[in-house]
This record gives structure tokens, sequence and C-alpha cells, in this order.
């Protein structure tokens, strides 16, 4: 007997609903960070796809397409880049001190 079920392929961008997922998605990302430092940017390119990339290329002062390339899982951004984007989609990053273990 075969299975003939087709699944749907997951993309997280799906499920980007509100900016409390996305800041909830980048602080992972950024924990992340220090062992994958890809982490960051494929997360603001899963939030990215989640909304209008096109507006959101547009807010940043790049192509759509550049876009997409920066924030792809090869992508490379600048520092820069990944700040304009944070600014666009009204996130901010914050560092903090960690508490001190005793």
């Amino acid at each position: 007997m075969t299975d003939d079920v087709k699944y749907p392929i997951f993309d997280a961008a799906d499920h980007i609903a509100t900016a409390d997922d996305a800041a909830i998605l980048l602080e992972t990302a950024l924990e992340d960070a220090a062992d994958d430092p890809g982490a960051l940017p494929a997360a603001l390119g899963i939030i990215a796809r989640s909304g209008n990339m096109s507006d959101l290329a547009r807010r940043v002062g790049m192509s759509r397409d550049g876009l997409y390339r920066a924030l792809s899982e090869d992508g490379n951004p600048t520092w820069s880049t990944v700040l304009q984007v944070t600014k666009a989609l009204n996130l901010r990053v914050e560092i903090h001190p960690e508490p001190r273990s005793a």
C-alpha cells in the first residue's frame, strides 16, 4: 500500500503573526548566534517573509531581490542591514548584562 498523502512544506514564516512572535524568534536566534552566526539573519528572513517583502525592502532602502539574498540561508548581511531591517519591522536589538552567578 502506498501513502498518497501529501503534506505541506513547513515554513516558519506562516506562523509569525504578531510582533511578539517575531521578537521571540529573534531572541532565540540571538541566543543561538554564538554557535551559528547565520541564526539572526535567517530569523530576520523568516520574519520578513511573513509579511510584505516588497514593502519591507522599500522601507529598508534595498531591492526586494537584494533583501531576499541578504536574509537568505547563504546571505551575509552587514550589521547596518540587520539594524535597518529590525527598525523597519518596528523591532529593536538590545543588549543587557547577564546576571552573575554566585
